[in-house]
C-alpha cells in the first residue's frame, strides 16, 4: 500500500527546515485534490468488463424487471462509496452471468449524483438509482451504540418493497462493507419455501436476549412476541427477500410499528437490526453460513481484528466498527483486510518523501 504524506522533520526552529514548507503545502494540495476527485467520481479506476458464459439466458440490457436476472439492492452514500465499489467489483468478477445482474441503488436525495461515480467505473453496469426520502424515518430512529448505525439510509432496507418497482419480485440485499468470492446467483437461488418472506444465515448460538433491553423481557406482552418461534439472531446485511410476499404482508408497517414503540419505551439498543428480529426471527429460510462471514470489522466499540469463522467462505463481511479501507489508509490493516484490498478501485495516491 502506498502512503500519502510527509515524513515529519524533528522539532526545530532552525531556518534550514523552511525548505520543507513548499513540500508540505504540495502534500496538502494533493490530499485535498484526491478527496475532491473521489467526491466527483474521478478518484476511482474503471473496472474491467465481465461477460456472460455461453449457458446464461439472454436478457435485454434495458430490462430492469426480468425474473431471469439476479436483482441486487444496495444503499449508496459517500462514507461507504469505496466499499460499495469494491462490493460491485467482487460480485461481477465472480458471477457466471455478470451481464444478467441488475443493481438497484438507494440513496438520499442529496446523494443521487453518486450514481455517476458508479457508472464511470462500471459503464456497462445495468443499474437504477432510487431517491429515498429520509424525513419520515428520521423521526423514528433511536440513538444506538454506534453513530453510523443511526444513519437514516441504514433503515432503507425496511422500505425496499416500496422503493423498488413492483415488477421486481425478489432481491438480494447487501451491505456495502463486504465482498463476494462466489457466484451471487447461488445465493439468489436460495429456496424460500411456502410463505417465507426472507432468507439469511442464522446464528442460533448467539445470545438472543442481549439484543433487547430488560424493559422488553420484563414486559409479559412484549416477551411473548417470540412465543412458539425458534428465534435466532441473523445479520441483516445479507438477505434474500421476496418483495411480493413482503408487500402482501405489509411488513414495512410491522417494522415501523416496533420503531414507534421504541420511541415510547426503549426496548432495544442496536439500530435497525432489532425490528427485523422482532418481525422475522424464527420465520426465515436458512442460508449457509458461508454466505455471511460477518464480524470482520470487530465489535461496535473498538473494531479489533477478528479471524474467519470455521468453514467455507463465499462472502466476507466487515460488519462492526472497523472498515478495511479505513484501516488500510491508516496503515493499520488487519490480516483479513488483505482479502478486501484486491477489489479496491480507488486510484493509488502518490507517495511523497521529504
Amino acid at each position: 500500500m502506498f502512503k500519502l504524506g510527509l515524513k515529519s522533520p524533528p522539532p526545530s526552529s532552525s531556518p534550514h527546515h523552511l525548505h520543507l514548507l513548499p513540500l508540505l503545502l504540495l502534500s496538502i494540495i494533493i490530499i485535498n485534490s484526491t478527496a475532491t476527485a473521489t467526491a466527483n467520481g474521478k478518484g476511482f479506476k474503471e473496472a474491467p468488463q465481465f461477460y456472460n458464459s455461453p449457458s446464461c439466458p439472454s436478457i435485454s440490457t434495458q430490462d430492469m424487471c426480468s425474473q431471469q436476472a439476479v436483482h441486487v439492492a444496495m444503499t449508496l452514500d459517500f462514507p461507504y462509496l469505496r466499499g460499495t465499489m469494491a462490493a460491485i467489483f467482487s460480485i461481477l468478477q465472480h458471477s457466471s452471468c455478470p451481464e444478467n445482474i441488475r443493481f438497484h441503488f438507494i440513496s438520499s436525495p442529496s446523494s443521487t449524483h453518486l450514481h455517476e461515480t458508479i457508472t464511470s467505473s462500471f459503464p456497462y453496469l445495468r443499474s437504477q438509482i432510487y431517491s429515498f426520502d429520509t424525513n419520515p424515518v428520521s423521526g423514528l430512529i433511536s440513538t444506538s451504540i454506534r453513530s453510523a448505525l443511526d444513519s437514516p439510509l441504514n433503515y432503507a432496507r425496511n422500505y425496499l418493497a416500496n422503493i423498488i418497482p413492483p415488477c421486481v419480485q425478489k432481491v438480494v440485499y447487501l451491505d456495502s462493507d463486504l465482498v463476494l468470492v462466489d457466484d451471487i446467483a447461488s445465493l439468489a437461488a436460495t429456496p424460500l419455501g411456502t410463505g417465507t418472506v426472507l432468507a439469511a444465515p442464522e446464528y442460533c448460538n448467539a445470545n438472543f436476549t442481549t439484543y433487547f433491553t430488560p424493559t422488553f423481557w420484563s414486559n409479559p406482552m412484549l416477551s411473548l412476541t417470540f412465543s412458539g418461534r425458534n428465534a435466532c439472531y441473523f445479520n441483516t446485511g445479507v438477505m434474500v427477500i421476496d418483495l411480493e410476499r413482503w408487500r402482501e404482508g405489509d411488513y414495512t408497517t410491522k417494522i415501523v410499528e416496533w420503531m414507534e414503540l421504541q420511541k415510547r419505551m426503549r426496548i432495544y439498543e442496536l439500530g435497525s437490526l432489532p425490528p427485523f428480529l422482532l418481525v422475522f426471527a424464527g420465520n426465515i429460510a436458512a442460508v449457509d453460513h458461508k454466505w455471511n462471514q460477518h464480524g470482520l470489522g470487530g465489535d461496535n466499540f473498538r473494531g479489533r481484528c477478528r479471524d474467519l469463522h470455521p468453514g467455507p467462505v463465499s462472502l466476507l463481511h466487515w460488519s462492526g466498527k472497523g472498515k478495511p479501507w479505513v484501516r488500510l489508509d491508516a496503515n493499520k490493516p488487519c490480516p483479513l483486510d488483505a482479502l478486501w484490498a484486491p477489489y479496491d478501485l480507488l486510484r493509488t495516491p502518490f507517495a511523497l518523501e521529504s
